[in-house]
């Protein structure tokens, strides 16, 4: 007997210290890639000289202007936004027991563009330019990124209503999220009918998720959100791991499902919108890094959200990276990569889940 409970023992380890082992290799390489992203661009900066600019070292007074100023904010911006992004698509696959599930499931980017669009056409918050850099500029991206913010919390205050009316069923919240992007994705089509060029333009230029347009100031405040979601996912991932078993099995546990779907929903809702508010539409990253991570570790979600989190990180970053050195000198948006490698994905997924 003794024997036997030796063998799960060091089986259960060595089940275990695999995860620990990924999520401790995923901290290497998001710190590694981090450097790089810094170090690379039109000015090449080595990459020892930018370990020392961030231990406040470093005697080129132009090198530190670039990565405090300019490299930095971006690299972080797209880390915490990619973090932020992934857990929210574990967790509302989760929740919602849908593999197709991410933070656009329920039309929070439809919402977004919606206020970004009433922002920039009915309150005119975007203008046309002649500098070197853009043609079009959003001269109010406060006002933008309230509107677009504010939308996103209808929507999600919206479909929880709907779902507190149907006792919060995962079928319901994805239908209600179907039915508000519809008419988001219309409002919007409505608004841009009657702009002029400049406004349609300015529209257009925001859609384009860009983590280039986050200053320090919007860091932080993304960085305490996607910080306070993800203690909490974590603190509860025993209960996602009930609720995957089935709604009976959870609460025979003594899991509140609804109460659990419900708080996880605007968590992940609120993350999400506070992502898109600032940066744009960055799509599919919510939808392939819990499936990667997934295949890689398993379904325990002790690790499958910190994994999450690891890989959204390194995917945006790593994106963002390439983004900029594609097309150099321009500067490619870094949305555009992302559903480059998540739209394969994405139809990978029907197809696995039609033969099942």
């Amino acid at each position: 007997m003794h024997v036997a409970d030796g063998e799960i023992s060091r089986a259960y380890l060595r089940y275990t210290g695999r995860k620990i082992a990924f999520l401790c290799a995923g901290c290497v390489v998001l710190f590694l890639l981090l450097v790089t992203a810094v170090s690379v661009g039109a000015v090449t900066i080595p990459f020892l000289d930018v370990i020392l600019i961030f231990s406040g070292q470093g005697d080129t007074v132009t090198w530190h202007a670039i990565v405090w100023n300019i490299r930095l904010p971006q690299a972080l911006a797209a880390v915490i936004a990619g973090a932020g992004l992934a857990v929210a698509g574990v967790v509302m696959q989760s929740i919602l027991r849908n593999p197709l599930g991410s933070p656009f499931t329920l039309g929070i980017s439809n919402a977004a563009a919606f206020g970004a669009a009433l922002a920039v056409i009915v309150f005119g918050a975007g203008e046309m330019t002649s500098t070197l850099t853009d043609a079009v500029v959003i001269n109010n991206p406060y006002l933008t990124s309230c509107a677009a913010f504010l939308c996103c919390m209808v929507a999600t205050a919206v479909i929880l209503a709907i779902a507190h009316l149907r006792t919060a069923s995962p079928e319901v919240m994805v239908l209600a999220g179907v039915a508000l992007s519809s008419l988001f994705s219309a409002g919007t089509m409505f608004l841009q009918y009657f702009a002029d060029d400049t406004q349609l333009a300015a529209v257009v230029f925001w859609t384009f998720g860009d983590v280039g347009r986050a200053g320090w100031t919007e860091i932080w405040i993304m960085g305490i959100f996607v910080a306070a979601s993800c203690i909490y996912f974590i603190l509860n991932a025993w209960n996602y791991n009930a609720v995957d078993v089935g709604d009976e099995a959870a609460k025979g546990l003594g899991v509140n499902v609804s109460r659990l779907r419900l708080v996880g929903m605007v968590v992940a809702s609120l993350v999400s919108a506070m992502t898109v508010a600032f940066l744009g539409i960055i799509g599919f990253v919510g939808l392939v890094c819990p499936h990667m991570v997934r295949r890689l570790i398993g379904d325990d979600h002790r690790y499958l959200i910190p994994g999450s989190c690891l890989a959204g990180a390194i995917l945006l970053l790593a994106a963002d990276t390439a983004a900029r050195l594609v097309v150099a000198p321009n500067l490619l948006p870094v949305a555009v990569l992302t559903a480059f490698i998540g739209a394969p994905m994405f139809i990978y997924l029907l197809f696995r889940g039609y033969r099942r």
